[in-house]
């Protein structure tokens, strides 16, 4: 059960195992059609389907800021269990050791794939595609590890009168039937100010466009855990918060197919307006997903606590074997749907292989890839076999 002030949780927190897992097989098959949506992408297919690009500008809005509000909630969970030493001790065994790992070693084998007509061999060019450690995909990570830093003090001002105050606000919010979902107002006014001045839409670290939109989920999740009440209305008022995740959806689509506005609305207005939309979409998916989780997905299995160890190096190879795949697939004479489900399938298989077989047995691949060390009986179980 959760407290009132969230220091300590006895129990295991099952919606938020299976949303993880959900979430980043949800991220695999994003990256998987992403050479078939006609984006710009590393390796990009000759022929694209307009349709499934309508679908994934959808499920992106949603995905990764959910997972960092999720993230926002286990800083809390491990700060109240830990101390700050040992905290940014497991951050930087946990997050640092994979960013610097995989940017040696796994981004490389996209950067080649990328730009392998200009490049020799790839052993003749891996030195300098080391050297440039490039996060690509792995800015994920970048972030969570600047974020849980900043969950410190957040966590610290949390425990405060002053951060209390701000935590009962939100609780008393959280008593109306669409409260918690008046908060997509302070999300919609950080996420068009920033974008306004930070105009880039890459997602490095320094851009606050991107940054504290995510930082914004991320901080949601540490106010959601420090109170039962809030946690509790979410699950409560899920059925409310479906019907709003309808309603902006049809806005979002109603916005995405409109017809020219240029001759009406400023470029900076249009823009706008799109950032709003999203933003609408983004925090009641994740309400209405947290709260049917909360309803639905209460056990965790033995299976799903496996997966959601592994799901951390799977997260951090899969999209480069996806890369190195695909640049095979799409050269195939064969139709466009069959080329997704093939890439899907053997990307997934060799993904799960090297987390499996590969990392999960091996001590030195888990702590480069931020697995806990296996104990000696697990250890000598593998050797065995």
């Amino acid at each position: 059960m959760l407290t009132n002030n969230c220091k300590t949780i006895d129990s295991r927190l099952s919606e938020l195992d299976w949303l993880r897992v959900i979430l980043i097989l949800a991220v695999f098959l994003h990256h998987v059609c992403m050479p078939f949506n006609g984006d710009s992408w590393h390796i990009m297919n000759n022929d694209s389907s307009k349709i499934l690009d309508d679908i994934m500008v959808y499920f992106e809005q949603f995905r990764l800021p959910i997972l960092f509000f999720i993230s926002g909630v286990g800083s809390v969970i491990l700060l109240s269990k830990i101390t700050v030493k040992k905290f940014v001790f497991d951050k930087f065994l946990r997050l640092f050791i994979p960013l610097l790992a995989g940017s040696l070693l796994v981004i490389p084998p996209q950067t080649y794939i990328e730009n392998i007509v200009e490049l020799q061999s790839y052993w003749q060019e891996y030195p300098k595609l080391a050297l440039k450690f490039e996060t690509n995909h792995l800015w994920f990570i970048e972030y969570l590890l600047v974020f849980f830093l900043l969950a410190i003090p957040l966590n610290k001002f949390f425990s405060s009168s002053l951060g209390a105050t701000v935590v009962n606000l939100v609780q008393k919010l959280s008593r109306y039937k669409i409260g918690l979902y008046l908060l997509v107002i302070l999300l919609i006014v950080i996420k068009v100010c920033f974008s306004l001045i930070f105009s880039s839409d890459d997602n490095k670290i320094e851009n606050l466009s991107s940054s504290s939109f995510y930082l914004f989920f991320f901080i949601a999740g540490m106010v959601f855990i420090h109170n039962k009440g809030i946690w509790q209305a979410v699950g409560e008022q899920r059925f409310y918060n479906l019907m709003l995740l309808f309603f902006s959806t049809i806005l979002f689509y109603a916005y995405y197919y409109s017809p020219d506005l240029s001759e009406y609305l400023s470029l900076d207005m249009r823009w706008s307006i799109w950032w709003i939309v999203c933003c609408l979409v983004a925090w009641s998916a994740l309400l209405t997903l947290l709260g049917y989780a909360q309803f639905y997905l209460t056990k965790t299995p033995k299976w799903l606590r496996l997966s959601n160890e592994l799901i951390y190096p799977f997260y951090i190879f899969h999209q480069t074997v996806i890369v190195v795949i695909g640049y095979y697939v799409i050269t195939w004479q064969v139709p466009l749907w069959m080329k997704i489900i093939s890439l899907f399938v053997l990307s997934f298989s060799i993904t799960s292989v090297i987390c499996w077989f590969i990392i999960k047995p091996s001590n030195t691949l888990r702590f480069l890839f931020g697995l806990k060390p296996l104990n000696k009986v697990e250890s000598m179980a593998y050797q065995a076999n």
